[in-house]
C-alpha cells in the first residue's frame, strides 16, 4: 500500500473501508495528469471550500519542494530579463485544477438567466475535454448541480470521481470511482473528507515531484 494511504488508514481506521477506492481515484487523477489533462472539482457548502483546499495543494508546493524545470528557468532568464532569477526561485511546479465554486460572474449569471442546477454543468461543459477528471464532493451524493456536472462530464468522455457518504446518493450512478465515507452525518463524512483528498495530494505530488510524506 502506498505509504501516504497507509498513514492515512493508521490514523482514520474507518476509512480502510475506502482503501480500494482511493486507490483507484488516485490512479485515474495521475493518468489525467500524466495525459496532459487538469482536474475540474465542484460541491456545495462546505463541499465548495474544500474544492478550493484541494485545488491550493494541487496548484503549488503542499508537502514537497517543486522546483521548476531547467529549461524554464532558463527561459525566464532570458524573458524575465532582470527578475528572471527571482520568478525562476518562486515559481513552483503545478498540477492543473480549477475549482467550479469559484467564477461568481458565472455562476450568478447562470443561475438567474438559465438554471441555478446547471452552473457546473455549463462549466464542465466550457472547461472540460476527453481525459480531464471531474471532482465531486456531496454528503448526501443528491446534489443536483453536481449530479449534473457529473452527466455532462460522462457525455464529454472525461474521468469522474464522487467524495460522498456511506449510501452514496444518485451521484454514484455516475461516477467512474465513488469514495463512500462510513458514515451518514454530513459533519462526520466532511471530516472524514479532508484526509482523504489530503491523502490523494500527497500521493500524487510524490509521483510527479518526488519527495516524501510527513
Amino acid at each position: 500500500m502506498n505509504e501516504a494511504l497507509q498513514a492515512c488508514i493508521a490514523k482514520y481506521p474507518e476509512l480502510s473501508a475506502c482503501r480500494g477506492d482511493i486507490e483507484r481515484a488516485f490512479h485515474a487523477m495521475k493518468d489525467c495528469y500524466a495525459e496532459g489533462g487538469k482536474i475540474l472539482l465542484a460541491g456545495n457548502g462546505g463541499s465548495a471550500s474544500d474544492c478550493e483546499h484541494i485545488v491550493g495543494e494541487l496548484m503549488k508546493g503542499f508537502m514537497s519542494k517543486r522546483p521548476i524545470p531547467a529549461q524554464m528557468r532558463e527561459k525566464l532568464n532570458q524573458f524575465g530579463e532582470a527578475d528572471g532569477v527571482y520568478m525562476a526561485d518562486r515559481l513552483q511546479g503545478a498540477l492543473p485544477a480549477i475549482s467550479l465554486v469559484s467564477h461568481t460572474s458565472i455562476a450568478t449569471a447562470y443561475a438567474n438567466d438559465v438554471a441555478a442546477d446547471m452552473v457546473f454543468a455549463q462549466q464542465v461543459y466550457g472547461y472540460g475535454k476527453q481525459g480531464d477528471v471531474l471532482v465531486g464532493l456531496s454528503t448526501s451524493g443528491n446534489s443536483r448541480n453536481v449530479v449534473r456536472a457529473m452527466q455532462v462530464a460522462r457525455a464529454l468522455g472525461m474521468g469522474t470521481i464522487g467524495l460522498t457518504g456511506r449510501d452514496g446518493g444518485e451521484m454514484k450512478r455516475f461516477c467512474d470511482v465513488t469514495i463512500r465515507v462510513p458514515y451518514e452525518s454530513t459533519p462526520d463524512i466532511q471530516e472524514r473528507h479532508l484526509p482523504i483528498y489530503h491523502t490523494l495530494c500527497i500521493m500524487l505530488e510524490r509521483h510527479f515531484f518526488g519527495g516524501r510524506a510527513s
